[in-house]
């Protein structure tokens, strides 16, 4: 367990590499189907890997959230992942992989960690739609390792949305129209409750907006613009006004996404807001050595809303 945590926490910055490092894990054999999956999260949103310590349970919790943990004097909720994604499993989970999400610190039950491994996002597939049915959408990306086994990314956004309060109705009162000519965006994010809220935040302040699944769809937005805007004489700053995009995306993401429109004379003019739960000072570094011109962290639509006033008031 050591080793495994000297090599988490020395993550590498991997930002422009389209690159990522994902812990891998197993929730046990399921009873139904007499299979082990093998899944993955991404290491920037692990914070450290423990055996199960004592929880505490409390009343009224969601069904899959097994209760609380005190670390470091900090009350953590636990969540286990199997009950979650409807895995029937004999034994009890015996580690807890404590991640980080835009600050909020939380705790995943599973039956084993596996090693960390390295792979370009372009190994990385948007899940076939069977798959998605078969999970309930809990699965943003899909890998195949060399010995045959799936590897399934979780979509940590999802997960906690749906087991605790972090989709807030209120989040979303108060957001104003935009008070200025009509604006586009073009967003990116592999996850589909992001980009629900997303679109809740556009619609509010009366922007219109083109969605993509992860930056390799974004880059082909891009480029159909780039040509409706060479069609008819404009820049394609005229007809996209600012890029909204997430970090972890299959294919392609967030941080090469960024160098690549910042590279592209074609898209001069267009700011680029990365948008993520990796919310860290050290991820916020990695999106401004590639370019970004704004950072902000998820599920914050009314931060989201203050810096698209100031980016599209220009």
């Amino acid at each position: 367990m050591s080793d495994l945590m000297r090599r988490i926490d020395a993550k590498t910055k991997l930002a422009g590499t389209n690159k990522l490092e994902i812990l891998l894990f197993t929730l046990g054999e399921d009873a139904r189907t007499g299979r082990k999956e093998t899944y993955g999260i991404n290491v920037f949103k692990v914070r450290e890997v423990m055996r199960t310590p004592g929880i505490t349970r409390a009343p009224e919790m969601p069904p899959a959230v097994e209760g609380m943990v005190s670390l470091r004097g900090a009350l953590v909720p636990v969540l286990d992942l199997a009950r979650y994604a409807g895995v029937t499993v004999q034994a009890t989970p015996e580690i807890m992989i404590v991640t980080e999400y835009n600050g909020h610190t939380q705790g995943f039950l599973v039956e084993a960690v596996d090693t960390i491994l390295r792979l370009d996002w372009s190994r990385m597939r948007v899940p076939p739609e069977m798959l998605v049915r078969q999970t309930g959408g809990f699965v943003t990306a899909v890998t195949e390792l060399g010995d045959g086994r799936l590897v399934m990314m979780l979509d940590v956004e999802r997960i906690l949305a749906e087991t605790t309060s972090y989709d807030n109705e209120l989040e979303f009162q108060n957001l104003q129209p935009l008070q200025s000519q009509e604006k586009t965006i073009l967003f990116a994010d592999d996850s589909s409750v992001a980009r629900k809220q997303i679109e809740r935040t556009l619609d509010a302040m009366h922007i219109r907006h083109i969605s993509a699944v992860n930056g390799n769809h974004a880059w082909r937005e891009l480029e159909r613009i780039a040509s409706v805007a060479e069609m008819s004489k404009r820049r394609a700053a005229e007809l996209v006004h600012a890029v909204l995009t997430d970090v972890e995306m299959p294919e392609m993401d967030g941080f090469l996404l960024t160098k690549r429109i910042k590279a592209d004379p074609r898209f001069a003019g267009i700011p680029v807001i990365m948008h993520s739960s990796l919310s860290g000072l050290q991820n916020q570094h990695l999106g401004m050595s590639v370019g970004v011109d704004e950072y902000v962290s998820k599920f914050e639509p009314q931060r989201l809303a203050e810096v698209l006033v100031r980016r599209l008031a220009a």
